[in-house]
């Protein structure tokens, strides 16, 4: 693996605000504070010493005749057919993939006006037909991407839309608001318009708050909001579906247990969405985004007893305000961590079709591009019906996975979790049971405040925490932690190493202080990272226009 931030003048030295892989090459395409949209074709020269390169395609806004504002979001449908753009003053266009004789431009195929504000945010439906958009003005917009109308306007929330999320199953929709509430809706049709059924999405549920129960039994429970509040410094809560549609990953939650306030994501079950099933371990910054890896990659099988009952690992990334990490489906602590990647906030993540590449943007004008060697985030997990790529990690599917066989399963008796080194030549493998924060039992079992607390119909997720008997064996093990320090223009990351306390051999899980041991991990992994930024906050860049 190697990477870094690619020091060219992306969008005039203006915030990137947006990027997106095209769903069948290793086009990326970005948007920024200056109305453009930009096609970039990323390579390498498979030189170790040497970061990926990004190579200048094309601009979909020449002279600012399409886009007057920035473009805060971009986004290829699933067929790699279209691509929206969502900017400032609520305008959306699609942009359509036509053939010319110099080979492929991309023309404004719809635009779509009904948002009053900015839109922040918008994802595709499965088949391409479709888009939902959020935006500044409360709502969320479907769209008909063919006809370019409104199919329906999904309100509900009290402050701005920040993130929006369709399921690739196709029968929900999750927003995230900076009113503190993420709601559920699911496709209930009615009737039916020309021999096919009409799409209406209902709120189904509104997680809002979650009660801890108290370490004094003599006191009340503890009740905490999940997400954080309009005082966020991003302008985006980007979330996410599994590649399955197992389950819905949220940013910009966090934990107050006490009157430290932890920042932390969510994982909710497609099973019962009223509530969260897993708290990912707290970080120092915000979380703002996460984005799954397409690719799914067969088991390593160092922790078949995990909380993911697949038969497959799914990878997904977490980007903070300053930093990104990466999270399997067979291990609970990150597989990577990259920290002081950028000076500015981080607004977006994106992978590659066959997981070669992942990309992350920054308000600082620059991205961040990691190249993983074929195979190294794992084995290809080849589905029935199936491509497979040439090139990268990856088999590309086409249609949605079933879910049946999803499970999380936190309260098996005697369960136990080996900590086991990950192969990647730059990794954080799993670290002690000591220092990762398992919140999971307090959230399954304690009772979040929703408006509709019925279960999903759905069995493709399960989470036990009756059970207190869980234990993990491990040992102490040295974490390894990529940071970038950005001296020059080909700056490559540097590595660190940090030796975390030896921790007991068995510990329960419903034993661990959840506030100490979450103090204590990301005191270790972002320490130095603060150190390094003040160092070279005067350092400027090398800019290779």
């Amino acid at each position: 693996m190697r990477g870094g931030t690619v020091q060219i003048n992306w969008h005039d030295l203006q915030p990137v605000l947006s990027l997106d892989f095209h769903p069948a090459s290793r086009r990326l395409a970005t948007a920024g504070a200056d109305h453009d949209v930009k096609i970039w074709v990323i390579s390498s020269d498979g030189s170790e010493s040497k970061l990926p390169t990004a190579t200048f395609q094309s601009g979909l806004v020449p002279n600012g005749a399409a886009h007057s504002s920035a473009v805060n979001v971009i986004r290829f449908s699933p067929s790699g057919e279209y691509l929206g753009s969502g900017a400032d003053g609520g305008g959306i266009i699609l942009w359509k993939l036509h053939s010319t004789e110099d080979g492929e431009a991309w023309k404004i195929h719809k635009t779509l006006l009904f948002h009053h504000k900015d839109v922040l945010d918008l994802q595709w439906s499965h088949d391409s037909a479709f888009l939902v958009s959020a935006s500044v003005d409360n709502t969320c917009i479907i769209w008909d991407a063919i006809k370019g109308t409104v199919q329906q306007k999904l309100e509900g929330h009290l402050h701005y839309v920040q993130g929006v999320a369709w399921d690739p199953l196709g029968q929900y929709i999750a927003s995230l608001s900076s009113d503190r509430t993420c709601k559920i809706y699911a496709n209930k049709p009615q009737g039916k318009s020309k021999n096919a059924e009409k799409m209406n999405f209902v709120c189904q549920h509104t997680p809002v708050k979650v009660e801890y129960p108290s370490h004094d039994e003599s006191k009340p429970t503890v009740k905490s909001h999940l997400f954080h509040d309009e005082t966020l410094p991003s302008f985006f809560r980007r979330l996410a579906w599994s590649p399955d549609g197992s389950f819905l990953v949220l940013p910009a939650g966090l934990s107050k247990h006490s009157s430290e306030v932890i920042n932390t994501a969510y994982i909710m079950s497609r099973r019962d969405l009223s509530r969260p099933a897993i708290q990912l371990p707290g970080a120092s910054k915000a979380i703002v985004a996460v984005r799954f890896c397409p690719v799914l990659f067969t088991p390593r099988g160092s922790n078949s007893d995990g909380f993911f009952k697949l038969p497959y690992r799914v990878v997904f990334a977490v980007a903070t305000l300053n930093s990104l990490y990466v999270y399997d489906t067979e291990s609970v602590p990150p597989i990577l961590i990259h920290a002081g990647l950028h000076y500015a906030a981080i607004t977006d993540i994106a992978w590659s079709s066959d997981a070669k590449y992942l990309a992350v943007s920054s308000r600082d004008g620059y991205c961040t591009i990691i190249e993983f060697e074929n195979e190294e985030l794992g084995q290809p997990h080849i589905l029935p019906g199936s491509k497979e790529v040439a090139e990268g990690n990856m088999a590309c599917e086409k249609t949605p996975v079933s879910v049946d066989s999803m499970e999380v399963d936190v309260g098996a008796s005697n369960h136990k979790m080996e900590a086991s080194p990950v192969a990647l030549r730059v990794t954080v493998p799993p670290m002690s049971a000591e220092n990762v924060t398992l919140r999971t039992g307090e959230l399954a079992e304690g009772n979040v405040t929703c408006e509709n607390k019925k279960p999903v119909a759905a069995d493709s997720m399960e989470v036990d925490a009756s059970d207190n008997k869980v234990k993990m064996v491990t040992g102490p093990v040295a974490v390894e932690v990529t940071v970038s320090t950005k001296n020059n223009a080909s700056s490559y990351p540097v590595k660190l190493s940090v030796q975390p306390r030896s921790p007991s051999a068995q510990v329960p899980i419903n034993s661990l202080p959840a506030l100490d041991t979450t103090r204590n991990v990301w005191t270790h992994r972002f320490v130095y990272e603060h150190t390094i930024m003040k160092q070279h906050a005067s350092t400027k860049r090398h800019l290779t226009h």
